[in-house]
């Protein structure tokens, strides 16, 4: 029996105390497709040995319904780090489906790996990046 609040870590954001319930019912298998997103992460992530998560900031809120899986599939959650989107000059978040720009643009263009990482909020202005 899961007792007392689910909580993950997120580098950006803290510990965050999970609430699934705020999505309802969410569809984790139907018959025309063997598995949702949601329960195929959590398992390939445990599979893998992933103890460091890292996406996009859209994904933020699916990690409420992802901790509820671990907990009830007996997982140990991994850390996770919700980056900021890339947006281009109207605020459109850059994506490959977008036909957005690519990193090879931005760095053909003089952009720097350092500029690339500071875009995505992993490096602080004004501080060296570590990678």
């Amino acid at each position: 029996a899961l007792t007392g609040p689910l909580q993950w870590f997120d580098y950006r954001a803290g510990w965050i105390e999970a609430q699934p319930q705020l999505f309802g019912d969410i569809v984790v298998a139907r018959k025309d497709i063997p598995t949702s997103y949601h329960l195929a992460v959590v398992i390939d992530d445990h599979i893998q040995g992933v103890t460091l998560v890292t996406r996009g900031e859209d994904l933020f809120h699916a990690t409420h319904v992802h901790r509820l899986l671990q907990a009830l599939l007996g997982l140990e959650p991994p850390r996770y780090y919700h980056h900021n989107l890339i947006a281009d000059s109207q605020g459109r978040r850059m994506a490959k489906r977008n036909r957005a720009v690519t990193l090879r643009h931005l760095r053909d263009r003089g952009r720097s790996p350092e500029d690339i990482w500071r875009l995505l909020g992993l490096v602080e202005v004004g501080q060296p990046a570590r990678v």
